[in-house]
């Protein structure tokens, strides 16, 4: 996955809370097989209105905010199902941070596998990006190594569990991460005993 340090670009807002991963990518587009495609599905009974055309009015459809990077929402974000689809589906769709009060704890750390960054800032510094954000103007900028948050006059800090943050400055996903440990790996495996398992392919 590629690595993330600077974020900076324009902000959507959806300042709803509760959004959970059914409303997020819902049921019926997760038969793909490939982690691709989603993005056109994002929030899809949101973005459609009762004849089943695109709703002009709900904000990813709106032609000013089609090149938003960051996605400015309320708390609970990505609760319900534990489907990793939900991150997929955000990420394929141009988004590359998501900022609200709070997170799923599941949601939260598929973010972190596809290398989307989930920031928590306080209900009130939410409020005031979300308000910024209704500007399509306006623009933001995350920087992960600083922990900082910059629009405008706004800043804010955020916490971020160090080993995540190793993790998307350097574009590990799990495997990955692994992989960097290859060297321990095989010194591991030296000093096993033959007769236990091997993570060794076994010779022919």
């Amino acid at each position: 996955m590629q690595p993330v340090t600077v974020i900076t670009g324009q902000m959507a807002p959806l300042p709803r809370a509760n959004v959970d991963t059914d409303q997020i990518i819902p049921k019926q587009f997760l038969k793909r097989v490939e982690r691709s495609g989603f993005g056109p599905f994002l929030f899809w009974d949101w973005a459609q209105d009762a004849e089943g055309e695109l709703d002009p009015e709900f904000i990813l459809n709106r032609p000013e905010y089609a090149k938003a990077v960051v996605l400015v929402s309320g708390p609970n974000f990505g609760s319900g199902s534990s489907r990793e689809h939900a991150p997929w589906a955000i990420e394929d769709r141009g988004f590359r941070a998501i900022i609200a009060p709070s997170f799923a704890d599941i949601f939260w750390g598929n973010c972190y596998n596809v290398g989307l960054l989930p920031v928590v800032l306080s209900e009130d510094e939410v409020a005031r990006l979300t308000d910024l954000a209704g500007d399509p103007a306006n623009e933001i900028t995350i920087d992960l190594a600083a922990q900082t948050v910059m629009s405008g006059d706004f800043t804010a800090s955020f916490e971020i569990d160090p080993g995540a943050k190793h993790r998307l400055l350097n574009g590990l996903d799990t495997i990955a991460l692994t992989l960097s440990h290859t060297d321990d790996i095989d010194t591991f495996e030296q000093t096993r005993p033959p007769w236990m398992p091997s993570l060794k392919a076994p010779t022919v």
